[in-house]
């Protein structure tokens, strides 16, 4: 069993490119395909925690429906954004990695590398072209 787990969207370049760059680490993650199995509460609360952000930090607004449930009120407490994210699970981000080395929410999917516990192991680029590790496996700074 792995000890990195991605919550994933195989729909969206970013958690691809976040998978990948795992795998591009010798890394078989716990892939969690979170539309069609979500985290419990108790899961996104301690995962939230762990990456230091707010239920708020962690919501998607594009293609979701976050305007129609009214989630731009701020006055919201986290236990109502939570409550919408259980029921429309399209709101939580993506994609989230949680390692030994902490949680991120992955955007861009390069903060992934931070958490890894293991280095890259050869060139990586990602979907769009932009070159992320070297072929020595080195970080190209921008």
């Amino acid at each position: 069993m792995s000890n990195v787990t991605i919550y994933h969207n195989p729909k969206c370049g970013t958690s691809r490119n976040t998978l990948a760059m795992i795998r591009n680490a010798g890394i078989e993650p716990e892939v969690v395909l979170y539309l069609e199995t979500p985290p419990s509460r108790a899961t996104l609360k301690a995962l939230f925690k762990q990456a230091g952000i707010s239920v708020r930090d962690a919501l998607r607004e594009k293609g979701t429906p976050y305007l129609e449930l009214g989630l731009d009120d701020v006055s919201l407490a986290e236990d109502a954004l939570l409550d919408a994210i259980e029921q429309h699970p399209i709101l939580l981000n993506r994609p989230f990695v949680s390692t030994p080395l902490g949680a991120r929410l992955c955007r861009p999917s390069e903060l992934v590398l931070d958490i890894l516990p293991a280095a890259q192991q050869g060139e990586f680029t990602k979907e769009d072209g932009e070159k992320v590790i070297s072929a020595d496996g080195k970080r190209i700074q921008k």
